[in-house]
C-alpha cells in the first residue's frame, strides 16, 4: 500500500555525508530510520515495513560496508533502492560489474555530469555539476546485461547506474552536492517512487 510520506531506512556505512543525505530524503517528504549497515540482522529483514531503501557512502570497498549487500540483494526485487557513492558502487558489484582505482583521485571536487534523463533523471537538465568524494569507479566494459550505465563524465566515467532487472539505481557522486535544484530533484524523483507513485524503469524484467 503506498502512504503519502513513504518509509525510508538509510544503511550508514559510518560516513559523515549520511546525515546530509538523510536531511535530503526529509525535505523530499520521507520519513526516515538510519540504521548501522554492521549492526543490521539480515533476519530482521523481512519483519521491516519500509517503502524503499537507501545506501549510504562509506569508506572502504562494498565488501567492507556492513549487510548493506544482503539488504540490496534482498530488498531490491521488493521495493525501490538508492545506492549513493558506495551504496553505488555496492549496485554495481552485486550484479557483477568490476571496481577499478579511478585515474583522478577526486575528493571534494566538482565534475559535470551527463545522464540519460530517464528514472531519477527524467525532467533534469542535461547536465549536472556534482561534487565526488570517491578513489574507486565502476569500469565500464564491466558492465553485464542486467546493469546500464545512466551517468557519465566527459572522460566516461561511470556517474550513475541502473539495474534493468529491479530498477535500482546507483550514483557514484554525491546527489546532496549538485548544484542547483537538481539535487533535490533526484531525491524528489525517489521519494515519489517510494511513494507508490509511476517511475520509469520500475520493475522492468
Amino acid at each position: 500500500m503506498s502512504r503519502s510520506r513513504p518509509r525510508l531506512l538509510v544503511l550508514d556505512n559510518r560516513d559523515s555525508f549520511t546525515f546530509n543525505v538523510v536531511q535530503a530524503l526529509r525535505q523530499a517528504g520521507a520519513a526516515t530510520g538510519v540504521v548501522d549497515s554492521r549492526a543490521m540482522d539480515p533476519a530482521d529483514f523481512v519483519r521491516l515495513d519500509i517503502d524503499g531503501l537507501v545506501i549510504s557512502p562509506g569508506p572502504g570497498r562494498p565488501q567492507q560496508a556492513g549487510y548493506s549487500l544482503q539488504a540490496l540483494e534482498y530488498f531490491a526485487p521488493r521495493l525501490p533502492v538508492l545506492g549513493v557513492c558506495l551504496g553505488h558502487q555496492c549496485l554495481a558489484e552485486a550484479r557483477g560489474a568490476r571496481l577499478v582505482e579511478a585515474d583522478r583521485i577526486l575528493h571534494g571536487k566538482s565534475s559535470i555530469v551527463q545522464h540519460d534523463g530517464a528514472g531519477l533523471f527524467a525532467g533534469l537538465p542535461p547536465e549536472l555539476e556534482a561534487m565526488r568524494y570517491h578513489s574507486l569507479l565502476v569500469h565500464p566494459d564491466s558492465l553485464g546485461p542486467s546493469l546500464e550505465c545512466t551517468a557519465w563524465t566527459a572522460q566516461g566515467e561511470v556517474m550513475g547506474l541502473r539495474c534493468k532487472r529491479t530498477g535500482a539505481e546507483g550514483l557514484q557522486f554525491h546527489p546532496e552536492s549538485v548544484i542547483g535544484d537538481a539535487g533535490a530533484g533526484l531525491f524528489a524523483a525517489f521519494v515519489q517512487r517510494c511513494a507508490g507513485q509511476p517511475a520509469e524503469m520500475q520493475g522492468t524484467a
